[in-house]
């Protein structure tokens, strides 16, 4: 007779995937709205986007369960520097936040993937994309999850970011105006849900810009 073992995961993988855009004067950040695990789908309606600060917005994707200890995290830390500096964050030190926090736990990681917009001091958009131990790149724009090897080869051949080995260093931001970066979210997501099982039901977009933060949804497959 054959020994039987267990084995057990701390982690899990809830799928779902997350796209940033950044342009001159906005910021765009989208996600699924599909929780699952395995061949199982847990809930249609979960959100991935998180308000960290009022021009800065995180998508994640992975592990929901160490993406929400994490979220609570950076808003305990976050909570703190308003109190002691009597100012949000911007966006570039919540990055550097969020690296630091994924750093720190590198020896038992957060299982989470992510990519953080908004808009910087001046302004303009900005994406800053993740891997689960806090190594971060400023960039143009970034996917992460499981989608994510569907959608970057898409939008590598629609926006073509500069290669950070240019020099001098040019503007990481994409030529779209807000309306068709929109648009082209809406298309990456529509293309990835017929291909990736993980990713459907529905897309919420988040737009940053001068005026505040505004949210759009738009339905994606269910099956």
């Amino acid at each position: 007779m054959t020994k039987q073992q267990a084995n057990w995961s701390p982690y899990d993988n809830n799928g779902g995937s997350c796209v940033a855009i950044a342009g001159a004067n906005y910021c765009v950040i989208a996600a699924d709205t599909r929780m699952s695990t395995g061949y199982n789908i847990l809930t249609r309606d979960y959100s991935k986007i998180c308000k960290l600060a009022d021009r800065c917005v995180m998508a994640s994707s992975g592990f929901q369960a160490d993406v929400k200890a994490l979220q609570k995290q950076l808003s305990a830390r976050h909570l703190i520097y308003q109190h002691q500096h009597n100012k949000q964050m911007s966006c570039p030190a919540m990055a550097q936040l969020l690296s630091n926090t994924l750093y720190y736990k590198r020896f038992f990681p957060y299982y989470s993937f992510n990519v953080l917009g908004g808009l910087d001091n001046e302004g303009k958009g900005c994406v800053f994309t993740y891997d689960a131990v806090g190594s971060y790149e400023k960039v143009g724009y970034s996917s992460q999850g499981s989608g994510s090897t569907l959608i970057m080869p898409f939008l590598d051949n629609q926006l073509k970011s500069p290669s950070p080995l240019l020099l001098p260093a040019q503007d990481a931001v994409t030529p779209l105006v807000e309306a068709e970066a929109i648009d082209l979210v809406k298309t990456v997501f529509a293309s990835a849900s017929e291909r990736d099982i993980y990713t459907g039901d529905k897309l919420e977009i988040v737009v940053i810009n001068a005026d505040g933060i505004r949210r759009e949804y738009m339905d994606l497959r269910k099956d």
